[in-house]
């Protein structure tokens, strides 16, 4: 079975990492998805952040942390999630909009809401020294 292989923007602020949470879902993502036919990972997370959240990211900002591969969770076609992680600063103001309910920033305490891909990407984050 194939790996779901998706992007997900990584967004920190006061040392703690921003989620999302999709309609129906019960534990949180990061913001991102997957790539549409012809689409590299710039513009397909410029288009998933813009569609999940409302926001502009910057071109010349967009820069990789790192991928992860993690059990795939509420995903029964794959086992697995490969998940290209990359920074951006942003235009605009964050808003849930269309198959986003919620968003919140998460930190250690919260990883139990996390989904595995974002409990191993907010591992990423600590890594790098950006968590608080």
């Amino acid at each position: 079975m194939e790996d779901l292989d998706v992007v997900a923007w990584i967004q920190v602020s006061d040392g703690r990492m921003l989620a999302v949470r999709s309609r129906g879902r019960d534990l949180l993502y990061l913001p991102g998805g997957k790539r549409e036919p012809g689409e590299d990972d710039w513009s397909a997370l410029s288009r998933e952040v813009r569609e999940e959240l409302a926001l502009e990211l910057d071109r010349t900002s967009f820069r990789e942390l790192g991928v992860i591969r993690a059990p795939a969770h509420d995903q029964p076609a794959y086992t697995h999630v490969r998940m290209a992680c990359f920074t951006a600063s942003y235009r605009g103001a964050i808003a849930a909009t269309g198959e986003v309910d919620e968003y919140r920033y998460v930190g250690r305490r919260e990883r139990h809401l996390l989904a595995p891909a974002s409990q191993a990407a907010l591992d990423l984050v600590d890594r790098h020294g950006l968590l608080a």
